[in-house]
């Protein structure tokens, strides 16, 4: 019975220490500011059609890149840098189908090109508005490439 108890004990102390972390990283990541919720889908297909493959994250301005970060990752780490002279956005269009479970329920869809590799982004309608300024503010010289 000791036993049973000291091991459901510690299981929730490693349980409670686990979501704390999490919460740290998160702060960690916010805490310089510039940082908005965006989902993710990377390397997709031309003909791709399903909604699959949508991971959520929190993706930050630093300069002139963006950096994306898995939300259920203990990785200090960005798991995807995005360059701003090397983004072209394709198209911009509402959640379709499965899209609409998967995805906050006001996020609108980037479709985008980053280095020849396609991906997505969704995201709120006053992050979208950011991001794209963001995109046009680029500094003299470089090629912005905003459908």
């Amino acid at each position: 019975m000791v036993l049973a108890l000291s091991v459901s004990g510690a299981v929730m102390v490693l349980v409670l220490l686990g979501l704390f972390v999490f919460g740290l990283r998160r702060r960690l990541i916010q805490r310089s500011g510039g940082t908005f919720d965006c989902s993710l889908r990377w390397n997709i297909p031309e003909t791709e059609t399903g909604g699959k493959g949508w991971i959520y994250g929190v993706a930050r301005y630093n300069g002139d890149r963006i950096e994306w970060f898995r939300v259920f990752s203990y990785a200090p780490r960005p798991r995807r840098v995005l360059e701003r002279s090397t983004i072209e956005v394709l198209e911009r269009r509402t959640p379709q189908g499965e899209e609409e479970l998967a995805l906050l329920s006001d996020s609108i869809v980037l479709a985008c090109r980053h280095r020849g590799t396609r991906l997505e982004l969704a995201m709120s309608e006053d992050a979208l508005t950011g991001f794209l300024a963001w995109l046009e503010a680029a500094p003299p010289g470089q090629r912005v490439n905003v459908a």
